[in-house]
């Protein structure tokens, strides 16, 4: 016997439809549309999953920051100490050599100073000379004066004040002015 034939029945003809206007239109629009899609997909895919990388990213320089802002931190009082030390050797140097007479008058007064005597402070305003020193009695202070008294390198040498020192080590302060 030979085998039935089956038909089917198809209540849309596709052939019909695929061939007018409307058809095509909505095929086209059906199939470009699904591309549109699946693009738009794999965008929002790509910015979600690069996110994860851009969260790492900002976590890991967030911290450098932090580690360099911690590493400044620890070195400013280094800093702020070694720029306060060229100030002061910047002074010095300017001193130093603006004023050639200043370091001659100092190994002048040191020269004459008695042996248990110190100097604790040397000023110089242009004219006149300031030293300030610690001894542990009057003759000391009274040999010092005659000493650069007799030197003749001063116009004037005075005492401005004497006073004796919080400590019980009983040692005199003195203040010595010298005018060139």
């Amino acid at each position: 016997m030979p085998a039935k034939k089956e038909k089917e029945v198809n209540l849309l003809p596709q052939e019909e439809f695929e061939g007018s206007t409307l058809g095509r239109i909505l095929k086209w629009a059906l199939s470009t549309f699904r591309i549109m899609v699946i693009i738009t997909e794999m965008i929002v895919m790509l910015a979600f999953l690069s996110r994860f990388w851009l969260d790492a990213r900002s976590t890991d320089l967030n911290e450098l920051i932090t580690q360099k802002q911690a590493a400044i931190a620890a070195d400013a009082d280094f800093e702020k100490e070694f720029k306060d030390t060229q100030k002061r050797l910047r002074i010095f140097a300017s001193l130093t050599l603006a004023n050639e007479p200043f370091a001659e008058t100092l190994k002048i007064i040191t020269s004459y100073l008695p042996a248990d005597s110190f100097l604790a402070s040397v000023s110089f305003n242009g004219e006149s000379f300031q030293v300030k020193g610690i001894t542990q009695n009057e003759i000391n202070i009274a040999q010092l004066i005659a000493n650069l008294k007799a030197s003749q390198k001063f116009k004037e040498v005075s005492l401005v004040g004497i006073s004796s020192s919080e400590g019980t080590d009983g040692s005199l302060i003195f203040t010595i002015k010298l005018a060139k």
